[in-house]
């Protein structure tokens, strides 16, 4: 096997460890720092403790908080022409996925005058970034770590950019950024970390040793801590847990990659601006059963890191109660299931079905069971 595996070179986890972030940026040579948000963050004193510590260190420090979820074009455009109207020379990422998403490629847009359209693929993107601190602030996507960023183009549909630049210097975890995340938005950020790594230990593709005993792992530490994150949120061990889960989910699947579950979840953020999170709760279960009769084996060895205690009498039994506890977890977290009640209409799933069959069907390759239009059709049925 030839194996090239990428991650984030330094990685930071303690409570209060925002307060590090100057010192940080100092080491990397940033003296003016664009810190990209959303307005969420500005309201919870996030980006004023990020400026504090940059000013302790003799950093200038501007705000960016006009971050937008599923990152339209216009907004990281935005972001990148902010950042260099005050001459940025490092850019952090505080937030979730859509702040990190975009910090990376303003970083990048820094040091580039490459179109961001042209970045759309793999190995794509020209030029090299100024420093990025990544700083995330629910335990979910995994940027912080990823060589990924995904877009939403002006026709609404989502573009990822994968480039090795775009890695970032340091991700920066402090659980105390996660104590006042909503249960929801707790369970949303939580079972899509979790998808990430059921989908990188299932990868018929990308499935490698490394990104296993990461996804293994990753699914252990949040299988036994989400819903104490959820049912008492300032309970620091359990949201410690949930990011360094999240984490290393999050370096799993971007070097093995992620599969069906997040390919038939794309259309519902980019067309009906249904967060990422919750998009993927919604069709995480039935995917998982579409592909039982496949990924039983596997399935079961991720039933016994999850669920460890539980006796099984097979592997298909042991498949099965994995399948079982996403499903219980799913329905405790009080997110909607049904696409319908989100705005989806019924109309829509034929042309929805497409956009997944054509346009993602890299993901669907990497399925553990091959999924044919009709099969995608079913799934949206099935959850409408």
């Amino acid at each position: 096997m030839s194996l090239t595996f990428r991650s984030t070179p330094r990685i930071l986890c303690q409570a209060g460890g925002l307060s590090k972030l100057g010192e940080i940026l100092h080491r990397l040579n940033a003296r003016r720092v664009m810190i990209i948000c959303d307005p969420g963050i500005v309201a919870l004193g996030f980006a004023e403790q990020a400026c504090q510590s940059l000013a302790s260190a003799g950093i200038t420090a501007a705000v960016f908080s006009d971050v937008a979820a599923d990152p339209p074009v216009a907004m990281v455009h935005a972001a990148a022409d902010a950042a260099r109207a005050v001459q940025a020379d490092g850019v952090v990422g505080l937030g979730g996925g859509s702040s990190l998403d975009t910090a990376k490629l303003v970083a990048l847009m820094l040091n580039s005058d490459q179109p961001l359209e042209q970045m759309y693929g793999t190995n794509l993107a020209t030029g090299q970034r100024v420093p990025l601190v990544q700083v995330p602030t629910t335990a979910g996507t995994g940027s912080e770590v990823t060589w990924v960023s995904v877009v939403t183009d002006d026709q609404g549909r989502k573009k990822a950019i994968y480039a090795p630049q775009l890695l970032p210097d340091v991700a920066l975890l402090d659980p105390l950024l996660t104590t006042g995340l909503p249960p929801k938005i707790t369970a949303a950020t939580g079972l899509d970390a979790m998808v990430h790594a059921i989908e990188a230990y299932t990868s018929r593709t990308g499935k490698n040793p490394i990104a296993d005993g990461l996804a293994a792992k990753a699914l252990a530490l949040m299988g036994q801590n989400l819903r104490t994150a959820m049912t008492d949120g300032s309970n620091l061990p359990a949201r410690t847990a949930m990011l360094q889960g999240s984490l290393m989910a999050g370096m799993a699947f971007v070097n093995a990659s992620v599969a069906a579950i997040h390919a038939l979840a794309y259309p519902l953020g980019a067309r009906y601006h249904v967060p990422h999170g919750h998009s993927n709760a919604i069709v995480m279960a039935p995917i998982m059963r579409f592909n039982l009769p496949v990924a039983a084996p596997l399935y079961a060895e991720l039933a016994r890191v999850m669920l460890p205690g539980q006796r099984f009498g097979s592997t298909a039994a042991a498949a099965e109660a994995l399948v079982v506890a996403i499903e219980e977890l799913v329905a405790d977290s009080g997110l909607e299931r049904r696409m319908s009640a989100l705005g989806v209409p019924a109309d829509a799933i034929p042309s929805m079905a497409e956009e997944v069959d054509v346009g993602i069907r890299r993901l669907i390759a990497c399925n553990p069971r091959d999924m044919t239009r009709a099969d995608i059709v079913a799934v949206y049925e099935g959850v409408f």
